[in-house]
């Protein structure tokens, strides 16, 4: 089994309270990494990946959250189109890489090819061989582009996801997280096990290690990867310039037109 055991409910557990108030910690100190980022002309891409359920889209809305979309932007790409399949398949990744200034957070990436691809048998023998040899390497290369390349595997035990599963299930709001694929990898569990050991074997390197996340309790595994995202970028505090509100226009007897015959939303609560 490749994830790691879950460890005791007491040692586990966080308070609401603690949690709220470490992430608002948190959340000041990646306002003043993006702030670094924009100044320095940095490049960053960290990417997410795990099982089904694992908790990497809520931990990547608690880095976002903080953050000007337009510093850091948020990929998540949906199946390949007939026209993509055709392509090199690093190619309609590649489009989506940062400038300078950019942070880029991929909620899964290239690495579908190393899991959900090899598991449910959407690559060829071929495809996959040929993405073990060539991700080290095409990693390599956008190390030493600029990119800061980081990657997050998230860990989750057979019992947390089984529990995570079927709470999608009873409410409403996030069957829709729920996919047949989602499904299907369920009954698969052994074998994308293996297929994430190979996947480490091959692609855990020096320039682009994985870093594990124990995500059986998602506030504590949230509040670890962001301190651990922000110990790998060296960042200073750039204080901005205060802040004074320059004086509101005069007015000049300028007559607004009638709002009647604008349309309002309707006041309900």
């Amino acid at each position: 089994m490749d994830e790691k055991s879950a460890v005791s409910d007491s040692i586990k557990r966080i308070s609401k309270k603690d949690y709220e108030s470490e992430l608002k910690r948190l959340h000041l100190e990646l306002v003043k990494l993006q702030r670094w980022v924009v100044e320095k002309k940095l490049k960053i891409v960290v990417i997410f990946e795990g099982r089904d359920a694992a908790g990497k889209g809520g931990t990547i809305k608690r880095i976002t959250a903080p953050l000007n979309p337009r510093v850091c932007r948020v990929v998540a790409l949906p199946a390949p189109t007939e026209r993509e399949k055709t392509q090199w398949y690093f190619q309609r990744y590649v489009t989506h890489l940062p400038a300078g200034g950019e942070i880029v957070l991929f909620d899964r990436s290239w690495y579908n090819r190393a899991g959900v691809e090899r598991v449910m048998g959407f690559c060829s023998e071929e495809e996959y061989l040929e993405f073990m040899r060539s991700c080290p390497e095409f990693e390599r290369m956008l190390v030493r582009s600029g990119i800061k390349l980081i990657k997050y595997w998230f860990s989750v035990s057979e019992e947390e996801q089984e529990r995570r599963f079927r709470s999608r299930i009873d409410d409403r709001t996030k069957r829709w997280k729920l996919s047949d694929v989602d499904l299907e990898g369920r009954q698969r569990w052994v074998e994308y096990s293996r297929a994430k050991d190979q996947m480490f074997l091959y692609t855990d390197t020096i320039e682009a290690p994985w870093n594990v996340v124990n995500a059986d309790n998602k506030r504590r595994s949230r509040l670890n990867c962001i301190h651990h995202l922000l110990s790998l970028v060296p960042y200073e505090d750039i204080r901005p310039k205060p802040i004074d509100l320059p004086p509101r226009q005069e007015d000049t007897g300028y007559v607004r037109p009638s709002q009647e015959h604008q349309r309002f939303v309707p006041e309900v609560f």
